[in-house]
């Protein structure tokens, strides 16, 4: 007896189901799908961390287009991002991007979005924790919670979280005044 039941083990025949083929289909597809979503949304996040110390200044090239200067004690983060995004942690940075560049830039200050749409600013964060944005040449435009506001070349603007305080006229060396006690200007 036990022979007859091995024999009709192998004599058995494959029967198409429908419900098995949606099943392992609905499966491969999660995985396929799954597969996907790892690899798109795992792309590591590049972020870079300049800082300077109470003494030192720095200038950086963030991208061929684009370049950075520290005064001394600020921080500053950039990320790789497209638009590019950087936060400014402390201190005074200045901006100089090249007015052909098609890269965009994103500045976080606090709870501001500076965006860019000139070539050369700065942002200063006092230590009583007033921020002024100077333009030298071109367009930003500030978000804060009030509103969006722009500020044209040789214009200023002190602002915070919510709102733009005092926005007036400057000269181009008010742009960024602490680069005239560096040695080797910018």
């Amino acid at each position: 007896m036990s022979a007859h039941k091995s024999t009709d083990s192998a004599s058995k025949t494959f029967v198409f189901s429908w419900r098995r083929f949606l099943l392992h289909t609905s499966i491969l597809a999660a995985g396929l799908l799954l597969g996907w979503m790892t690899w798109y949304f795992s792309k590591p996040q590049s972020v870079r961390f300049h800082e300077t110390k109470a003494d030192e200044y720095l200038t950086v090239a963030v991208t061929p287009h684009i370049e950075i200067a520290l005064d001394a004690g600020s921080s500053i983060a950039i990320t790789d991002h497209q638009p590019m995004r950087m936060e400014l942690f402390k201190g005074n940075v200045y901006f100089n991007i090249d007015k052909n560049t098609m890269e965009q830039v994103r500045i976080k200050v606090g709870e501001a979005l500076i965006e860019n749409i000139g070539t050369r600013f700065s942002i200063r964060m006092n230590k009583d924790g007033s921020r002024i944005v100077s333009v030298a040449e071109g367009q930003l435009k500030i978000n804060v919670a009030s509103g969006a506001y722009q500020i044209s070349a040789l214009e200023q603007a002190d602002f915070d979280n919510v709102k733009i305080n005092r926005h007036r006229l400057i000269s181009e060396r008010e742009v960024a005044p602490w680069t005239a006690n560096w040695n080797n200007g910018f």
